[in-house]
């Protein structure tokens, strides 16, 4: 009699348990055709965005020639424009890690930083070098560009002395038409890729894999905003991650006062990943937003809009140098920080699981 009781009463759990799981409140079967977003992100973000992205490299090479051939005050003044430029417009760029971008390395090429002044410095003097060995990261791309540009001098005298009368003025400018023809090369080759055969790979790759487009491309939109974004950009150089602040880390250190530009530059291009919204364009397609709105989580496409905005909100508060806000009040470096944080759980967290993806990066930060 208890026995039979006992078989019961479990069976009656079992029963309860197995309704709940299979048919939990406020969930809607994953029927959202996946090929929506990968086809609005490749054909109105990415390819767009990489196609700006190489424009501006090829101006950048032109005001580098420029330069080159006459070193002067105005061809100084014109290349530091367009680097600033396309240093902009790699910010929309960054996060897509992914098809010839990932087979790569492309960040490797164009903007690890802090820049190894010490290794350019060598590379000049040497006048052999091999952009594409690991030590050599940190000697080229855009942060190289700026301290070639904006450090060799502690004003433009001497810096243009440095490509005029110097010594080793030859191979100065040799380094800089190469620096930039490295950066041009690998712009090219993301570019035709996504024009090539790419573009129908990503988009047709629908399923939900590790391997599949879109569980690749969301952990990379992650990565790209946990790691270079919040870590990278705001909190190594505030000192969130080692015990002591580390202002020589900031994004384009010696040009000084753009760093908040790009910071700034990297969050809107983010958001606007989330919301599928066109390259230079306030109109929306399939995106993330969307797919959290079709799972019936519409509160969780409102709640990380409104921690971007607040991350936003707290960056413009902040000096546009770094350095020199790390300096007078590092305080408002580290609320930056926490604000990005925030997004941080409801990206990797929250909607993963909404998307049933599973991370695929390792987390080495504790995060």
């Amino acid at each position: 009699m208890k026995k039979g009781l006992f078989i019961l009463v479990l069976t009656m759990l079992g029963v309860a348990c197995s309704s709940s799981s299979d048919n939990p409140d406020n969930k809607t079967d994953d029927t959202f055709d996946r090929s929506k977003i990968l086809t609005n992100v490749a054909d109105n973000i990415i390819i767009p965005s990489f196609k700006e992205f190489k424009n501006k490299v090829v101006d950048l090479k032109t005001k580098s020639s420029a330069f080159i051939n006459s070193p002067t005050q105005s061809t100084l003044d014109n290349l530091r424009t367009s680097w600033y430029n396309a240093y902009k417009s790699w910010q929309y760029v960054a996060m897509f890690n992914i098809g010839k971008a990932e087979e790569l390395e492309f960040v490797n090429f164009i903007n690890i930083y802090p820049v190894s002044k010490a290794d350019i410095e060598s590379n000049i003097t040497n006048g052999g070098y091999d952009f594409t060995h690991p030590n050599n990261h940190d000697a080229q791309g855009f942060p190289a560009l700026d301290f070639l540009l904006h450090g060799t001098g502690v004003n433009d005298t001497e810096i243009l002395e440095k490509y005029t009368t110097n010594s080793k003025a030859a191979n100065y400018k040799k380094y800089v038409t190469d620096v930039v023809q490295k950066i041009n090369e690998t712009a090219v080759a993301v570019v035709n890729d996504w024009e090539g055969t790419y573009r129908e790979k990503f988009v047709t790759s629908t399923g939900n894999t590790a391997t599949s487009s879109l569980n690749k491309f969301v952990n990379d939109y992650i990565f790209y905003y946990e790691k270079r974004l919040r870590a990278v950009k705001i909190g190594i150089p505030a000192g969130n991650f080692s015990s002591t602040v580390l202002p020589e880390k900031v994004e384009a250190f010696y040009k000084k006062t753009i760093s908040k530009e790009l910071a700034l530059e990297s969050l809107f291009a983010v958001k606007a990943l989330f919301n599928g919204t066109y390259f230079k364009s306030s109109t929306e397609g399939s995106s993330f937003k969307a797919y959290l709105n079709a799972l019936n989580k519409n509160d969780l496409a409102t709640k990380i809009n409104a921690q971007f905005d607040a991350a936003k909100a707290q960056i413009n508060t902040l000096n546009s140098n770094f350095n020199q806000q790390i300096a007078d009040d590092n305080t408002k470096m580290t609320k930056a920080y926490d604000e990005l944080q925030k997004a941080v759980v409801l990206l990797k967290v929250d909607m993963l699981q909404a998307f049933n993806v599973n991370v695929d990066y390792v987390d080495a930060d504790g995060d």
